[in-house]
């Protein structure tokens, strides 16, 4: 007897370092295509110019998308100042040119606390962003003009980490939400030169790094190998930073047929709030739902997994 993966069953989080050039949502294709499976989807999407940390979620970790995209963020940038362009980066076409020889480092250096904290930021015209459910890249591509609207981004550190003038490298760590290329374009507006991006990678996110990323060729080994599973994190370590509860046999029943559950005994470090988020796993350590704590005592389910459980086939 041959046991066979149905690949239909794979589920889990895949840290794939996107390749330059192409979108998020390609690498999303790469992966169904591979994997021959339709519920595949990405957290944290990175322009085509961008490489590094992308998350894939396969299976029933695509219900876990939205634990994975808040967190802190970690990218190197490279900046070419002189030359600002339409979509902040070098994919775009250049709409101002200035002579960025009289910039220094120290000049530079003096005005980056201006983006370090809690700080008002403007979106690029073109990105994700959604205008009444368009996104305004096609808005942009349709020489629409939108009002940008400011929204507040936090910056927890930013750092020249190689200055070349008229290139230099910024390392950024930030919070979700944080857009690197408005960071470069203000960055030149600032310093009356204009800049953008020619090189971005995000080398973490939250507690994923680029140095356990795998590339798609390593992804389409595994395939051919039919060994997927060992590249796949477990759906776990998406919610790793949720207060945890082990249930009982009873209560894993009980919350599988959508019940809520009492915990009198559950303790944490910090009391709980209401609408609180918690992570319940099987006695064997499986994550089988995200519940929601309520202030009379009970724990509602707010999304119920089913256990990973490998087809075993008999092949003549």
């Amino acid at each position: 007897m041959i046991r066979v993966v149905d690949s239909s069953n794979l589920t889990g989080i895949l840290n794939i370092n996107k390749p330059k050039g192409i979108t998020s949502h390609d690498v999303v294709n790469e992966v169904r295509k591979r994997l021959k499976l339709r519920k595949v989807g990405h957290s944290g999407t990175l322009d085509p110019l961008a490489t590094g940390v992308l998350l894939v979620c396969v299976g029933q970790a695509t219900r876990l998308i939205e634990y994975l995209m808040f967190g802190q963020k970690e990218y190197e940038a490279v900046i070419r100042l002189g030359q600002a362009t339409d979509t902040y980066d070098a994919d775009g076409m250049i709409v101002a040119e200035h002579d960025p020889s009289l910039i220094t480092q120290v000049d530079i250096q003096a005005i980056l606390g201006r983006f370090q904290g809690a700080i008002i930021q403007y979106p690029p015209p073109f990105s994700a962003i959604k205008k009444d459910g368009v996104p305004l890249y096609k808005l942009a591509r349709q020489g629409k003009s939108v009002p940008l609207e400011p929204r507040q981004v936090k910056i927890d550190s930013i750092k020249i980490l190689n200055c070349d003038l008229p290139e230099l490298t910024l390392g950024v760590t930030c919070q979700a939400g944080t857009y690197i290329r408005s960071i470069a374009h203000d960055l030149g507006e600032i310093l009356g030169v204009g800049a953008h991006v020619t090189e971005l990678k995000r080398v973490a996110s939250g507690a994923w790094h680029l140095n356990q990323a795998i590339s798609l060729a390593t992804l389409a080994k595994a395939v051919q190998n039919d060994e997927v599973e060992t590249i796949l994190y477990p759906m776990s370590k998406a919610v790793a930073h949720l207060p945890a509860l082990t249930l009982s046999v009873e209560q894993e029943q009980a919350i599988g047929m959508g019940q809520r559950i009492q915990i009198k005994l559950f303790k944490t470090e910090v009391p709980l709030k209401d609408t609180e988020v918690i992570a319940g796993y099987s006695i064997s350590g499986e994550l089988v739902a995200i519940l929601v704590y309520q202030t009379d005592g009970f724990l509602k389910p707010k999304k119920v997994f089913k256990p990973f459980q490998p087809k075993t086939v008999s092949l003549l």
